[in-house]
Order: structure tokens, then sequence, then C-alpha cells
């Protein structure tokens, strides 16, 4: 039975008074996890969800009632936000602006979750440098007939190419069945060139291994192969954020983890409490990725191989205007035939 409800409360967090209302209700039903729960979780990370997540533009994704209840996107950060919210103007492909929520401390973090945000899609920049990209996220997501294994496999191979060329990739579950490898990157490019280098590092990772790894946008392409998600690094597209809980009745986290331990991981059982047992007994997975970002110019190197042989650019999502070099946007098998009469 769910947790009546009680008055609300005031918690101070990073110098800020921020006011939970119905601190008992219960959000995750499996366990029973609350409002205040959730809150305490993510103070008990802070440290390194502000890490990867702090100074960032950041969706929200609220579900009032819990993880069992409905959804929507909080493209506007809604009225009432206290005076110390920073908010900062985001663009969509179609030029509609909206005053997206900045992660700037924790409290901004408690205030969302407080609101029944269960989901942080952070953008790829920082409120005080729009213009550069600084991560490059690679998204790794089952196709039909794929596995969890099948997952792993796929990372690995990344992380040999990578390798290579001197790049690394931190590796973190999504919160259900994929995985999402985050490299960070020096503020030099914008978005454009990182989808750029996603695309040709797609396309690499394909023809060594096409019977593993696919970069084809239609999934009447990829047959039971792990399709690499270049589009993720479109402009103005989110990812899931580290140390994130996910709206699932277990409250399952997309969790930081380290290379060594890919082959045990298991994404349903890292949950809030087991995220942050796992954070005080062996630290950040990701520590080491904050100091040393990186070069793009090695994959934006394959990128002009790839247009010196020939290659156009990879079909965009469909909320995209048509882009330079884009092939036609349309699944090969809807595209028509050419007439048999033409020369």
């Amino acid at each position: 039975m769910a947790a009546e409800k009680s008055d609300s409360i005031v918690r101070e967090i990073a110098g800020h008074d921020v006011k939970i209302s119905n601190p008992d209700k219960v959000f995750f039903t499996k366990r029973g996890q609350t409002k205040l729960d959730l809150i305490e979780y993510y103070e008990a990370v802070g440290e390194p969800l502000m890490a990867t997540m702090g100074g960032r533009p950041t969706l929200m994704q609220r579900f009032p009632d819990g993880a069992s209840g409905k959804n929507f996107f909080q493209k506007r950060v809604p009225k009432g936000a206290p005076p110390w919210f920073q908010t900062t103007t985001m663009s969509t492909p179609n030029g509609t602006t909206s005053n997206a929520m900045v992660a700037a401390d924790l409290a901004h973090i408690a205030w969302a979750a407080q609101m029944g945000c269960l989901g942080f899609h952070p953008w790829p920049i920082r409120a005080d440098d729009p213009a550069h990209t600084d991560e490059l996220r690679i998204d790794l997501d089952p196709s039909k007939g794929t596995t969890f294994d099948d997952i792993r496999g796929a990372a690995l191979l990344i992380k040999d190419y990578l390798d290579e060329l001197g790049l690394v990739a931190h590796p973190k579950t999504t919160g259900n069945r994929g995985l999402h490898l985050f490299m960070r990157l020096e503020p030099r490019w914008d978005s454009y060139d990182v989808r750029g280098a996603a695309v040709a590092m797609a396309r690499e990772l394909e023809r060594r291994h096409p019977d593993r790894l696919t970069a084809a946008w239609w999934k009447e392409e990829r047959g039971s192969r792990v399709f690499i998600d270049y589009n993720q690094n479109a402009p103005h597209k989110t990812v899931f954020g580290a140390w994130s809980v996910r709206a699932r009745v277990g409250a399952q986290v997309s969790a930081p983890f380290r290379w060594e331990e890919i082959d045990e991981i298991d994404p349903e059982q890292l949950t809030m409490e087991r995220v942050v047992e796992r954070l005080e007994s062996a630290g950040d997975p990701w520590a080491d990725m904050y100091d040393a970002p990186h070069s793009l110019e090695p994959l934006l190197a394959a990128r002009a191989r790839d247009r010196d042989a020939g290659l156009l650019d990879a079909p965009w999502p469909p909320v995209y205007p048509k882009m330079p070099n884009e092939p036609p946007r349309v699944a090969p098998s809807r595209a028509k035939a050419p007439d048999p009469g033409d020369d």
C-alpha cells in the first residue's frame, strides 16, 4: 500500500531551500521508494552527477504520479520555479525556442525531482558555450533478434577501434536494455562536426564487423546487427543522463561502470540503492574522463576519407530539414523504382 501523503518539507541543498511536497509519495512501486528517496539518492551521487551534467541545458521528462504513471517532456520550465533557478534558451530544428533548465547545481536536480522528473536528458553542450559540443555519445540499442550480450560485444569492438585512434569512451547502462558510451571532447567543434564524426565511426565499424554492427539508418536494413545510432549526435539531440533514475518500477539507474566490469554488469540490478553502494565502495567510474578531453581530428579524418571515396552523408531524422549531401530520406523498400524505359 502506498504511503500516506505528508506535509511538505524544506531541504537545504547546494545553498538553496528546496520545498518538497508530499515527500512520502511512492514513485517506484516494486520496493516502495518515495519522492524523498529519489532526492536523497541524487544527494548521495551528487558529486559524479554534477561532474557529468553540471552546467548543461537539460530536458526534463516528468512523471507526476511516479514511474507507473503518464509522462510528458517539459520543454519549458514551468511557472513557479524558485528565483534562483537557472534556465537558458534552446532552439529546436524547426526554430522553436524554449527556456530549458540548466543543471547548475544539485538544488536544480532536486527541484526537478520534486516536480516528478524521472528522466534527465542533458544536451552535449554547456549553457555558457552553446556553440561547441563537448561530448560524443554512442548509443547502442538492441535491434530485433539481438541480446544484451550482443550489445556488450558491440561496445568492446568500438572500444578496440577507439583504442587504435588514441580515444577513450566511457560506458554506462541506459537503465534499460542498451549501453551508452560517452567521450568527452575538447570544446572546438559544433554538433554537425560531431555527428559527422559519429557517422564515419559507425561506417568504419560496419566495414570491419559487417555481421555484428551496422550504420544502417533504416530498420529494414539492420537485420539482427547492433545499430550504432550516430544521429543521437545531431544538433539539439539529447541522451538519457548518467546517474539518472529511469521511470521503471524497480528504480533502475543509467549507471556508469568501468570497462573491466562489462562482462558482469547487469542493468536490472543497478537500482538506486545498489548504485550508491557501488559509488561508496569503488568511487566514480568516470572520474578520469573529465581531465583529458579528446580531439575529434582522428574521426574527422575518417569522415574526410569517406567523402573522398564518394560517400554521401547518412540520413537524418525526419524532423530535420533536408541537409547538404544527404541521400533521399526514404526507406529503400518505399523508394520509387526506376522506370525501365528510362535511359
